[in-house]
């Protein structure tokens, strides 16, 4: 409920007037049953502006962090993300965070929409970078279709590090589902799961227009601290 209250009276209409978001492919959207939207991420406000365009409710996995904050700014923000149906996922690994992956999997067998980052943190400059192949063995495993998403502009208008948007207007461009169902039962094979997820990823490029540097976006934010280019040259070879 406070989904609605928030998306319909709250911060949705500011954001239609300030921003002016358009969106193309909203048909791609399915109009039941569950589904991933897999998205490009290179601002925290990615996760306000699609769900604003979606019908559907979207619940996003949301780092831990935001529901582990102490004081009143932490209960704030542990209340707001826990009443907008984010899911919380320890990003440490181990069994925290298969914890996480089995609530999604709740999430779309009980038909719902769940909305992923798979580059798993947002993109450092822009950047597309490789996806985890997570979101494979979620598809594959709850027998869903993957919907490629591609947040346009937002980087521009809330880079990392950005505590205040600035006005400009943003686009989502939303591709056609797609089936993996080729695979489904080899969901244990790395090697399956890396394909799916190179081609989900070359999906949303498409869609996106970015640049897209084959290594994960955590290496890519080291690189930069120690000023280094985020290519793969710099990273060397990653499996």
């Amino acid at each position: 409920m406070m989904y609605w209250f928030f998306k319909t009276l709250v911060i949705g209409p500011w954001l239609r007037i300030l921003f002016r978001p358009w969106v193309e492919g909203l048909e791609n959207v399915p109009k039941n049953g569950g589904a991933i939207m897999v998205s490009n991420h290179v601002s925290f406000s990615d996760s306000f502006f699609l769900p604003l365009v979606v019908p559907r409710h979207i619940a996003f996995l949301a780092k831990s962090e935001y529901f582990t904050g102490k004081g009143i700014q932490g209960w704030l923000t542990k209340s707001f993300f826990a009443g907008v149906g984010q899911v919380a996922i320890d990003r440490s690994g181990g069994r925290a965070s298969e914890a996480a992956l089995r609530t999604a999997q709740r999430i779309l067998r009980g038909g719902g929409l769940l909305g992923i980052y798979p580059e798993g943190t947002r993109s450092p400059n822009g950047t597309l970078f490789r996806g985890r192949t997570g979101v494979a063995r979620m598809a594959l495993e709850s027998q869903v279709a993957i919907v490629p998403v591609a947040m346009i502009n937002t980087y521009e208008i809330q880079p990392p590090g950005a505590i205040k948007p600035s006005l400009g207007r943003v686009g989502i461009r939303i591709g056609t589902p797609m089936d993996f169902s080729r695979y489904y039962g080899q969901e244990e094979d790395r090697f399956i799961l890396r394909s799916v997820t190179d081609e989900v990823m070359y999906a949303v490029q498409t869609l996106s227009g970015q640049q897209y540097v084959d290594i994960y976006a955590t290496k890519a934010k080291e690189l930069i601290a120690r000023g280094l280019p985020a290519d793969a040259s710099s990273a060397g070879t990653e499996e």
